[in-house]
């Protein structure tokens, strides 16, 4: 990973960017922000993420922040991915704290015909090509044109139905109530450059590069950043049952590399406009590319978040919320007609100009580092460096 350092950051002298920086010498995280290459520290300002977020106006109070200089982020990128790192430097971590960490699945069309070929295949790659032509045979036109809960979305479900091939995700994908679960705890997220885990149970998985949202208390969303819902097809393919086992393992959840603060410059538009490109090289040679343009989401980003939290749903100290992904990829691997499999070591690399670059690599959530800091120590380490008060 050493050997091409991306971009992991656009060059954009307007954009305002928060994250969380591992510090050694304080031994815990610090709030951080990145101006001309150079990290800042704004701890003293602001101890938590969630706190800068809860402000009237976080772009506006960012630039206000005190700030301490931590070192140069190549610099803290090179160690963040050095597989010799020292322990004794800055390193990069998910930034994001106490916010919850929330999804949403089936809000692309073909997502959603992908979810239901793995729940008719069982959870069998090698049944999944048979039934995707089943299923497409049975669809006329474009998906991606119809708004869930219309009366066109019923007739679809209507006629999938009436074909035998009736799936709950017609429901969450064509229905009005979106789909909304919990993806991970907060502070288990793993940041740029780490480990991205695989339930070692699983033989058929994907990653899935998604546009995240960074919503404070009130509902309001104040900024985004980029996420790699790592989905685990066989388990869910089983039984949507089995949906926290297939979504929330050791290391299965990627968010980074940085928040870009909405502003005068970045705000939902241009994530509505956004589109995310994948790529997935593994050691065996083994190069998937792919896109997810927003452009063709289903649901509007507004309407999920207003699913999300509300008069139902509370959220004291905000949350993440995944958007989901139109990526599902279906190139063969290794046998033909099994689709693509994750393999241990792969690279993922997610980009969007507006937001760069999230890079992780993958492992068995068992052979990842466990996670070990929680909101107990957060709070505890904070209260010894005196950022607690007021």
């Amino acid at each position: 990973m050493t050997d091409t350092l991306p971009n992991c950051l656009p060059d954009d002298a307007n954009a305002h960017f928060v994250g969380r920086v591992w510090r050694p010498d304080v031994d815990g995280p610090s709030v951080v922000t990145v101006a001309d290459g150079e990290v800042f520290d704004i701890s003293s300002s602001f101890a938590t993420v969630r706190d800068l977020c809860e402000t009237p106006d976080p772009a506006t109070a960012l630039a206000g922040a005190k700030r301490e200089p931590i070192g140069h982020l190549e610099d803290i990128l090179l160690n963040t991915i050095a597989p010799d790192r020292d322990e004794d430097l800055p390193r990069l971590l998910a930034p994001i704290d106490l916010q919850a960490v929330k999804a949403c699945g089936v809000t692309f069309a073909n997502s959603l015909v992908e979810r239901v070929i793995e729940e008719r295949a069982g959870g069998d790659p090698a049944r999944a090509e048979q039934v995707r032509r089943d299923v497409h045979a049975q669809i006329d036109g474009d998906l991606s044109r119809i708004r869930p809960g219309s009366d066109e979305a019923a007739r679809i479900k209507e006629t999938l139905s009436a074909a035998g091939m009736w799936s709950q995700y017609l429901e969450v994908g064509l229905g009005l109530d979106a789909e909304v679960f919990t993806k991970a705890q907060p502070l288990s997220s793993v940041g740029w450059g780490e480990a991205v885990g695989l339930h070692p149970a699983s033989q058929w998985n994907n990653p899935e590069p998604e546009i995240v949202l960074v919503v404070d208390s009130s509902g309001t969303i104040r900024g985004a950043t980029l996420g790699n819902d790592v989905n685990l097809r066989d388990i869910e393919g089983r039984s949507a049952l089995l949906l926290g086992k297939a979504k929330d393992n050791n290391a299965s959840c990627a968010i980074g590399p940085f928040i870009r603060l909405f502003d005068a410059s970045f705000g939902l538009d241009d994530v509505r406009a956004a589109t995310i490109a994948l790529r997935v090289e593994g050691r065996d040679g083994f190069v998937l590319t792919g896109e997810s343009s927003m452009q063709q989401i289903s649901r509007d980003p507004e309407d999920l978040v207003r699913q999300t939290i509300g008069a139902h749903h509370q959220y004291p100290d905000g949350f993440a919320l995944f958007l989901g992904t139109m990526f599902a990829p279906t190139e063969d691997r290794d046998r033909p007609g099994e689709g693509f499999t994750h393999k241990p070591g792969d690279i993922v690399d997610i980009s969007t100009p507006a937001l760069g670059n999230l890079r992780n690599t993958v492992a068995l959530s068992t052979e990842c580092p466990p996670w070990t800091f929680g909101a107990g120590q957060l709070m505890r380490n904070l209260a010894q460096r005196g950022l607690l008060a007021g």
